[in-house]
């Protein structure tokens, strides 16, 4: 799996980083813009992410805009819906209109920080990304 982590809060960027190594290849950015090019690039590279963990309140451009534009170009490109990038979106903010706008516009799931690893790797086996251990 190629796992995308855009995160700029160190703490949370290191323990995403730690726990879903153990199922793919993960890089990591630290604001929207990051994010962006990264998605592009992988893309570009013919080898696109799998999942992407993107924050909601990063710097430059926030996880919102960043989901938006990841689902305007995935339109545009026409890609399935079972075959586009899985996103979880991740906040501190807790029942924010972020968080409704992000559902909206099209993520599969949110975690509430501190994020609870049990919880994550339910929702990715609930997204098909792995397999219970």
């Amino acid at each position: 799996m190629n796992i995308l982590i855009a995160e700029d809060d160190m703490p949370s960027r290191k323990f995403l980083s730690k726990l879903l190594s153990q199922y793919g290849e993960v890089d990591m950015v630290v604001d929207g813009i990051e994010a962006l090019d990264a998605y592009l690039i992988s893309i570009k590279e013919n080898n696109p992410y799998d999942l992407i963990c993107l924050d909601i309140m990063m710097p430059k451009v926030d996880g919102v805009r960043v989901l938006k534009a990841i689902r305007d170009y995935e339109v545009k490109r026409g890609v399935p819906q079972e075959n586009r990038v899985k996103v979880i979106m991740t906040t501190a903010l807790e029942g924010t209109d972020f968080v409704k706008n992000a559902f909206e516009i099209g993520c599969e799931a949110y975690a509430a920080k501190p994020i609870d690893s049990r919880k994550l790797l339910e929702v990715l086996e609930k997204l098909g990304l792995i397999e219970n251990k």
